[in-house]
């Protein structure tokens, strides 16, 4: 509290537009014009870079769970990943720049704003459920997956029935 500098986070390859710290504030996301999230630890050592936007990344977010960072760009999407680094969607439907993206308190809701505020349902049962239908077909007639993975979303569909 003194404002002495604990360390310099150095490793984007442009200008950093945003910072946002992890809700228990191990970790900190940087978003930059080199079209990056980089994940740091406090030391100032990198986790990882979350690659995927095709332009400027312009605000990055924390989940309140601390588990999902969702990242705006002026690729007119968001993306949502994993603290590991992977990708789990992008949200297309905006009709321009994407300058901020925020989590509700209960994370189950996201804003994005481009020329308008836009709110997204993070309902997981429901993302589950759309990727089980979409897969079900292939996982029922694939012969190169075993019998065992043939049932994997008869046992989703039972947890949420």
């Amino acid at each position: 509290m003194d404002g002495s500098l604990i360390t310099t986070l150095k490793g984007h390859d442009d200008y950093v537009f945003q910072v946002a710290f992890s809700p228990d504030g191990k970790t900190i996301a940087s978003a930059s014009v080199d079209k990056t999230v980089k994940l740091w630890r406090m030391d100032g050592s990198l986790i990882t870079t979350l690659k995927g936007h095709e332009t400027e990344v312009s605000h990055v977010a924390f989940s309140p769970d601390g588990k999902t960072i969702a990242s705006a760009s002026l690729d007119k999407t968001v993306k949502l990943w994993r603290m590991d680094g992977s990708l789990i969607t992008t949200l297309k439907e905006h009709d321009g720049y994407v300058s901020q993206v925020a989590f509700s308190p209960d994370g189950k809701t996201i804003a994005s704003v481009d020329n308008t505020v836009k709110l997204w349902n993070l309902n997981l049962d429901i993302l589950l459920v759309q990727s089980c239908n979409w897969l079900h077909d292939y996982l029922k007639n694939s012969s190169s997956i075993s019998e065992n993975d043939k049932h994997l979303c008869d046992d989703i569909f039972g947890k949420l029935n």
